[in-house]
């Protein structure tokens, strides 16, 4: 059947307002008696629907942070081109100001992939929960997303947050959200002013450490039990063919697990701004200069598609080149 001139320009705005193929844009217009909305949000949400079986390991990440806390969430998508389209920019915003406004007085402890799922069903965002909105980029994209995780950071009294995002693709979102948390060691001091400034620029660097060396801990008492067995058993494997007495090779497992903290641990890793310090030396020095002790309380990283993509890629000289540049 031929297209009216008003139903022509009622298509073009649609497919201007949506993104959606022109074909799905008339198609559910027609369906709907050439009544935009209802229609074809319904045949995006089912045309999701179908492809929640696919692969989404691509994505953005989005931080957002205020003086309680920092929340960082993931939302994923098949493609790496949907990251660049402004309806999902929006979305990944939104799910984090969503996860920041639910979370603030929580723990520390990160929200999992079902608590993101509940987070997305009731956060609003623009009249709609993230879930809602979720579907309908889903739909107008064709591609499958997952809202997969959601982590919160809260600021104690006096504490100062810092964060970084790698392969920025806006405020706030990017491919790799890095944070930490520096508070006083005394409780009730506050940092203001100079001070503040201060320990908010070593926030940031260390939060761009955080992004490109990956530590799996904060310190060495954080260090699991099963982590430590783990690697002492594959030393003490490497040093058997060795031919040394057992008190030897205890030695050399001691030695190479001083090493092994070195690189798992945030606070025993050599600073990237300046290797011949540790990270919880900077951190005494700057509260020394400060004549306010600090400790570095918590920290974050969330990298887009971690544990259901490839191998991560060597986009660690990367970030160091730039936290070289911004000394």
């Amino acid at each position: 059947m031929p297209v009216a001139g008003n139903n022509l320009a009622l298509i073009k705005e649609l497919r201007e307002q949506s993104g959606a193929p022109i074909s799905d844009v008339k198609a559910a217009l027609q369906q709907a008696d050439w009544n935009i909305a209802q229609e074809l949000r319904k045949k995006g949400i089912a045309s999701a629907g179908k492809k929640a079986g696919r692969v989404a390991a691509e994505g953005l990440v989005g931080l957002a942070a205020n003086g309680q806390g920092v929340a960082v969430v993931e939302i994923n998508s098949e493609t790496d081109f949907v990251p660049r389209n402004d309806l999902f920019k929006s979305l990944v915003s939104n799910a984090a100001a969503a996860a920041l406004s639910l979370d603030v007085g929580a723990g520390p402890a990160a929200q999992s992939v079902e608590a993101a799922t509940v987070l997305s069903a009731t956060g609003p965002a623009g009249g709609q929960s993230i879930k809602d909105e979720l579907d309908s980029v889903a739909g107008t994209v064709r591609e499958n997303m997952k809202l997969r995780r959601a982590f919160y950071l809260p600021i104690p009294q006096g504490g100062i947050a810092g964060s970084y995002i790698h392969q920025s693709a806006g405020e706030g979102l990017g491919k790799i959200a890095g944070a930490v948390v520096l508070a006083p060691q005394t409780a009730g001091a506050e940092l203001t002013g100079d001070a503040a400034s201060s320990v908010a620029e070593l926030g940031r660097k260390l939060s761009m450490q955080v992004v490109a060396s990956a530590p799996r801990f904060l310190d060495k008492d954080s260090v699991t039990p099963e982590a430590m067995q783990e690697e002492e058993a594959i030393l003490r494997e490497q040093a058997r063919g060795s031919g040394k007495p057992a008190k030897i090779v205890d030695k050399m497992i001691a030695g190479r697990m001083s090493k092994f903290y070195q690189e798992v641990c945030l606070l025993e890793q050599p600073f990237v701004m300046d290797d011949s310090k540790k990270v919880k030396q900077v951190v005494e020095e700057l509260g020394k200069q400060i004549s306010t002790p600090l400790k570095l309380v918590s920290y974050l990283r969330v990298k887009v598609g971690e544990g259901v993509d490839k191998d991560e890629s060597d986009f660690a000289a990367e970030v160091a080149a730039t936290l070289k540049q911004t000394a």
